[in-house]
């Protein structure tokens, strides 16, 4: 496998082999570490010295289920540090079946082009013949010209603008652009770049093969077999998808109401898992609630809701969408959550930052809470960028500082996810000490086996926790494998080893994901993070949750000793 490194400053390319100390690296492993090393913890986000990288998982391209997963990496606008986000698809397969573990994209540009990779090379191409557009109809359009065959990386309207919310998509199986690398908004690093698009065109090239196929069809055998013999991942997932966890979170008095102030909503069944699944049956047609993004998987926790003729809306509806765009706005309609969901994928926006900046602005009494089509109104706001638009786009952090509202969900100036973290502590020190600011997917503790709402053992459950996001973010596995590979990883290391031709034992994984994690807090350091970035937002610690009858309490000694300063 390969480095690509292209300059759009002057539009060159050039490969490279994968350094030696990089050869058992990937996804978020391998972007984190070339970050490090080659960008300074002070450069501008959006300036010529940020480096923008797609790293493919060490298992992307194997085909072994649920691992085809991508990360992308960079210096975040929207937290000033290190950034990692990932996504299934099928942009993985194809990068690593053109033989790249990774493309590092070095320099800015003021004009938008297309980046097309193929056997033959890399070429570039105005894109201005995209520009503006929704990014269905741009995924079309590149279709349409290079090919159905083709995969893509892609920003939408708001990373063109450089907005702090701005994603970048990639096309899941069924050629649909709704596979995002949501946070941080990298997508806007990518528009800084002059990047609208790379297309990943993998014609008349064999797919990757694993080194050692019999150990490997063995090893993944095993794997399998967890999967279809585990509760969650044999009928929960495939079933309910994510949204399953809307009445568990309820229940918890974790699942975010009115701009995070309390964390049960009082119309929760209107918009929960069984509802939805109800509905899309209901409905037929187009819709289906189980579904996968990328090919192969048998999970399948994604989903495709139709409207009332059967005709697709959207694809995902995950809880974040129902906790951020629903509960937390006061929204009770599946259908009105669609609706905001779609429009967040046709501009290329994250929807956990998109719902969290619409509910700061809900409190600001800009618009009321409940307000399906003033919600609506903003996001078209943003497409326009105007200025209204234009303070969505910077996010909730900014959003709160413009309308001096004191209640703002954010941690490193990233909004949180849809987990009240005084009702789910663990997850709280996730958000806090994690170098990727407020992110669930940076160590989820919702499935733990432990009171949630006691602060004893969170720091510990949250620091095992964020190591093993680390693993399945750099070998490319998809995190809802989680319960059926737990205590497991021998297993997985067996099909790494299998699949690379190299023997990986598994305490060299945990190594592996506890290095990733002291080169993030390093960069973080040299951004000038300190223990003051290591909290959540004051409120969470004097307010108390209705629902849940608690205040963020874990010990704050505990925490920062696994946070910026503490982690070394």
């Amino acid at each position: 496998m390969k480095i690509l490194r292209i300059s759009m400053t002057d539009l060159s390319w050039r490969e490279e082999g994968l350094k030696t100390e990089y050869a058992a690296l990937g996804g978020r492993a391998l972007t984190s570490r070339i970050i490090h090393d080659e960008v300074g913890g002070t450069v501008h986000p959006l300036g010529p010295y940020n480096k923008l990288v797609f790293a493919n998982g060490v298992l992307t391209g194997s085909l072994a289920s649920s691992a085809e997963r991508v990360s992308v990496g960079g210096k975040s606008p929207l937290t000033g540090g290190i950034k990692e986000s990932n996504s299934g698809g099928t942009a993985g397969i194809k990068q690593g079946k053109l033989g790249y573990r990774a493309i590092v994209f070095e320099g800015v540009r003021d004009d938008l082009q297309i980046i097309h990779i193929s056997k033959d090379g890399v070429r570039f191409e105005p894109a201005d013949w995209v520009c503006g557009k929704p990014l269905g109809e741009t995924a079309r359009l590149l279709e349409d010209k290079y090919g159905s065959h083709i995969s893509y990386y892609v920003i939408g309207t708001s990373g063109e603008m450089r907005m702090n919310l701005a994603g970048i998509a990639i096309k899941d199986k069924d050629g649909s652009p709704t596979r995002f690398c949501g946070r941080g908004g990298l997508g806007a690093v990518a528009g800084a770049k002059g990047i609208k698009a790379i297309v990943l065109d993998d014609a008349g090239i064999d797919r990757l093969r694993p080194q050692k196929p019999e150990q490997f069809r063995a090893a993944v055998k095993k794997y399998t077999e967890w999967l279809q013999e585990t509760p969650a991942t044999a009928k929960v997932f495939p079933e309910y998808g994510t949204a399953a966890l809307v009445r568990t979170t309820n229940k918890l008095g974790a699942l975010p109401t009115f701009n995070f102030k309390t964390g049960s909503f009082d119309k929760y069944e209107e918009i929960s898992g069984e509802k939805l699944r109800e509905t899309i049956l209901e409905r037929g047609g187009e819709g289906t609630p189980t579904h996968a993004c990328m090919p192969g998987c048998i999970i399948r926790c994604s989903n495709i809701y139709p409207d009332q003729t059967g005709a697709t809306v959207t694809t995902p509806i995950e809880y974040e969408n129902i906790g951020l765009l629903g509960s937390n706005l006061g929204i009770a309609h599946l259908d009105h959550i669609a609706e905001l969901n779609r429009l967040c994928n046709e501009y290329g926006v994250d929807t956990i930052e998109t719902g969290a900046v619409i509910g700061v602005l809900m409190e600001a009494g800009v618009l009321p809470f409940g307000d399906f089509e003033g919600a609506r109104k903003l996001l078209e706001e943003l497409n326009a960028g105007t200025p209204i638009g234009r303070i969505v786009g910077s996010g909730a952090s900014v959003a709160g500082r413009v309308y001096g509202v004191y209640r703002v969900p954010t941690v490193k100036g990233q909004a949180m996810p849809a987990y009240d973290p005084r009702a789910i502590k663990g997850l709280g020190v996730t958000y806090a000490t994690s170098p990727m600011g407020a992110d669930h997917t940076a160590g989820q503790t919702i499935r733990a086996q432990i009171d949630h709402h006691k602060p004893e053992g969170q720091v510990e459950l949250s620091i095992k926790a964020q190591e093993a996001a680390v693993l399945f973010d750099s070998l490319g596995l998809c995190f809802f494998s989680a319960s059926a590979i737990a205590g497991r990883w021998s297993g997985i290391a067996e099909i790494v080893s299998a699949y690379v031709g190299t023997d990986v034992k598994e305490q060299e994984l945990y190594d592996m994901a506890k290095e990733t994690l002291r080169i993030e807090h390093a960069f973080n350091r040299a951004a000038g993070f300190t223990q003051a970035d290591d909290r959540l937002p004051e409120h969470f610690y004097h307010e108390v949750n209705e629902a849940s009858g608690t205040l963020f309490d874990v010990n704050e000694e505990e925490m920062l000793a696994i946070g910026v300063e503490g982690y070394k």
